[in-house]
């Protein structure tokens, strides 16, 4: 469960065929030392990092992406399957 300053950002349906949208892309580029991994569905991607405990956000952005925030009292799944290997820095 996300809390102790361990935070995460879930981009929704952001993967075709493994690549990412082009709005996954210029969001990503916010990111680029960050661990970040493929989600469960396998066309999303969990953004790892630190933040204070807050409540969730969710937002679709003017170019259709859905992003997801989380810091406090939440389940997000670690899968293993790394996408761009990083470290766990302030989100």
């Amino acid at each position: 469960m996300l809390g102790d300053g361990f935070a995460c950002i879930d981009l929704d349906h952001c993967l075709v065929d493994g690549v990412p949208t082009e709005a996954a892309k210029v969001f990503l580029e916010q990111y680029p030392r960050h661990h970040v991994e493929v989600s469960p569905s396998g066309d999303g991607l969990h953004i790892w990092g630190t933040a204070e405990p807050g409540p969730g956000r969710k937002v679709t952005q003017p170019d259709g992406l859905h992003v997801e925030r989380y810091s406090h009292a939440r389940y997000i799944t670690v899968t293993g399957q790394v996408f761009q290997r990083g470290q766990l820095l302030p989100l």
